[in-house]
């Protein structure tokens, strides 16, 4: 029963944030905005919704670190597990302004999150702070995509149509009709999301913060997961990229800028972070965005042989999650092979193929 009421609330979310980007999009479309600015804001933001929703519903139900967890698995899954996969389809090519601008953000982000939670709590003020840089960053990349290149223009225009006369969804009752049925969706998906996750916990004798790490954030990323490998398969992969590095941001700025501003309404003004993610899972959303940079400057793009080296961090994290869960005696051995072997050999591999990678642009 569970089972089936974990893949209801997926099935919810994974619908709701679907409806809720088409009735967004053909709204803004249909007064005039651009679809680039869609695409830099209401579609990066709605696949972003379930972790939002999940993660606001799970504070109200006093499951704090299902709530921040999610975000900070999310983030993890979002570069290790679906850039991953992507580049594994085809190599993923690496914008500019990605390298330049939005991996900096978004390690700022991840920065000023491991700062915050010094104190061991995401307080009001946090909340509060987190939301205004979103706020900021948005208005930010709104008055920046008026100087965009007519080719990212078009890109942008193939994906997100104007709704056309006769159209079914042409007519603003029904694109109204569409976000709301969207958010009510994404309300009942992140409560029986969050009701399966705390029963899942209980039955495998593991915290909720685990669960929160794992499965919830797998799940709330589905979006995410839809959007790049399409773009991928269709040969958009700067979008692919561009999609997860935007939702990361919004995650940390959005998401627990909600989660810290909700504790105004449920009456906890400061959400306890548990310490566990500050000695160990925040370092590790930090290390995953820093990777970024050398893996993303490797001639601008994401080799496949990289995408494997991401997806096996990513099965190594899960990995060392249930091995902590349940003290197992192999913590210590694994532990020991990826600090001693496998990180110092990734580190070296990337530093050589930067090394190489310019030398052979120049001789050619």
């Amino acid at each position: 029963m569970n089972i089936l009421i974990f893949l209801g609330g997926l099935v919810l979310l994974v619908i709701g944030a679907n409806v809720l980007v088409r009735g967004a999009s053909k709204l803004a479309l249909s007064f005039g905005i651009s679809p680039l600015v869609v695409g830099l804001t209401i579609v990066a933001f709605g696949t972003s919704a379930p972790e939002v929703a999940v993660s606001v519903g799970a504070v109200f139900d006093g499951k704090t670190d299902i709530a921040i967890g999610n975000v900070v698995g999310s983030n993890i899954f979002n570069v290790l597990f679906i850039l991953g996969l992507s580049a594994l389809i085809a190599p993923l090519v690496v914008n500019i302004q990605l390298i330049r601008q939005e991996v900096p953000i978004m390690i700022g982000a991840s920065v000023l999150l491991l700062a915050m939670g010094l104190d061991g709590q995401l307080s009001f003020f946090d909340g509060g702070v987190l939301f205004v840089l979103l706020v900021s960053y948005t208005v930010f990349l709104v008055v920046q995509s008026r100087r965009e290149s007519q080719a990212a223009k078009d890109e942008y225009a193939g994906e997100f149509k104007p709704a056309v006369a006769g159209a079914w969804d042409d007519r603003l009752p029904v694109q109204l009709l569409l976000i709301a049925v969207g958010l009510a969706a994404l309300v009942f998906g992140s409560e029986y999301l969050v009701q399966a996750s705390v029963s899942f916990a209980k039955a495998m004798g593991v915290s909720d913060l685990v669960i929160a790490l794992t499965i919830v954030s797998a799940g709330t990323s589905m979006p995410e997961v839809a959007t790049s490998i399409t773009a991928a398969i269709k040969g958009e992969r700067d979008i692919a990229v561009g999609n997860v590095v935007g939702s990361n941001t919004f995650n940390i700025l959005g998401c627990l800028g909600c989660l810290g501003l909700s504790g105004l309404v449920s009456g906890d003004l400061g959400l306890v972070m548990a310490p566990s993610l500050l000695t160990f899972d925040i370092w590790v959303m930090l290390a995953v965005a820093l990777a970024c940079l050398p893996v993303f400057m490797t001639g601008r793009e994401i080799a496949r042989w990289e995408g494997s080296v991401f997806l096996g961090y990513y099965a190594a994290y899960v990995a060392y999650l249930i091995l902590a869960a349940q003290q197992h005696d192999a913590l210590q051995a694994f532990s020991g092979v990826m600090l001693s072997f496998v990180v110092p050999l990734t580190v070296v591999t990337l530093v050589v193929v930067m090394i190489r990678r310019p030398a052979a642009s120049r001789s050619s």
